[in-house]
């Protein structure tokens, strides 16, 4: 570095680098800052004489797509004077024919974080679904059963709106990853549980779905493990609040009545042991009720073998076997 910035060019080019960068100054003040200048002058030595090059900007979240021909209402409100997170986006295609089957988006994010502007939902409103993308309250705001009482206003208030919307409010599916995956789970198993209704509105319509889609949700919460998420969810560890465990649990409410459900789980999950999924499965399908459960060799929590094309059909053809009119 010493031998670049002792040639000519250095030295020429640095000198008029500094002089145009800095304002006059004295004498004295110049002695003080030379410290700073100097570090200056070798940055900028590095870069133009070294071919350095700065770091790169962070990257920019991308933007979603823009749907074709679909309509989008964003924050409706699902509980009147409720909660800030009591909101829903609506996608409306626009072309398609009234009344729209609806599917309900639950997004994950261990009942603390994540938002519904994202998910893998939106792109059936380009296949003659509408799709209401919720938000909920966090276990940092409400402890269960704050959660499942969101999720069972929305369905209502999907149903109270279903002539506003053009939306058909016989045929409503929920869809949930992980902590969604266990909403919609009790979306799916608890029809007619008073308890779980909560008093978000719209009391006279059913919080009922008539299918469901759970990614690798915890449907146990007694043999699940006591994670740190699943503790400020219950309030406690589940070991030491069995009665809120299993409240919280959808194995509590198999029944035959659960809705036709498709549970899909990654066999290398370390987060939702897949166990979770198989049991869930076997009791829905001993008590006589409507159950596929597909095994995702290698999957993980999540990742691209849930959106693969693969994964991807199947949904579509669970959706429009329980939601479209034949």
């Amino acid at each position: 570095m010493m031998c670049l910035i002792n040639s000519p060019f250095a030295r020429s080019h640095l000198a008029a680098v500094g002089a145009a960068a800095r304002p006059q100054v004295t004498p004295a003040a110049s002695r003080r800052r030379l410290p700073g200048r100097l570090t200056l002058l070798l940055a900028l030595a590095s870069v133009t004489l070294l071919g350095l090059e700065p770091a790169p900007a962070a990257p920019q979240a991308k933007a979603r797509p823009v749907l074709p021909d679909v309509q989008v209402l964003r924050d409706l409100e699902y509980v009147q004077g409720g909660h800030a997170r009591n909101r829903l986006d609506l996608y409306l295609p626009e072309k398609a024919p009234r009344p729209l089957p609806v599917i309900l988006w639950v997004h994950g994010g261990g009942w603390t974080r994540g938002d519904k502007t994202n998910g893998p939902a939106f792109r059936f409103a380009t296949k003659g679904y509408a799709v209401a993308s919720m938000n909920y309250r966090f276990s940092q705001h409400a402890t269960f059963p704050a959660q499942i009482h969101d999720c069972k206003a929305a369905v209502r208030w999907l149903r109270a709106n279903a002539r506003k919307y053009g939306l058909d409010a016989d045929h409503i599916g929920a869809w949930g990853g992980s902590a969604g995956g266990h909403l919609v789970a009790l979306l799916g198993t608890t029809a007619g549980v008073k308890d779980l209704e909560g008093s978000g509105g719209n009391a006279e319509q059913s919080s009922r779905v008539q299918a469901v889609v759970d990614w690798y949700g915890p449907t146990d919460f007694l043999t699940v493990g006591a994670k740190d998420a699943r503790s400020n969810l219950l309030g406690g560890n589940p070991q030491e609040n069995k009665e809120k465990a299993r409240k919280a649990s959808p194995m509590t409410y198999v029944s035959s009545n659960a809705a036709p459900f498709l549970i899909m789980h990654g066999d290398q999950d370390r987060t939702v042991p897949i166990a979770q999924s198989e049991t869930f499965a076997a009791a829905l399908k001993k008590a006589g009720a409507d159950a596929t459960y597909v095994v995702l060799k290698g999957g993980k929590h999540g990742g691209a073998l849930f959106t693969s094309p693969e994964s991807m059909k199947q949904i579509e053809d669970f959706f429009a076997r329980h939601l479209k009119k034949p």
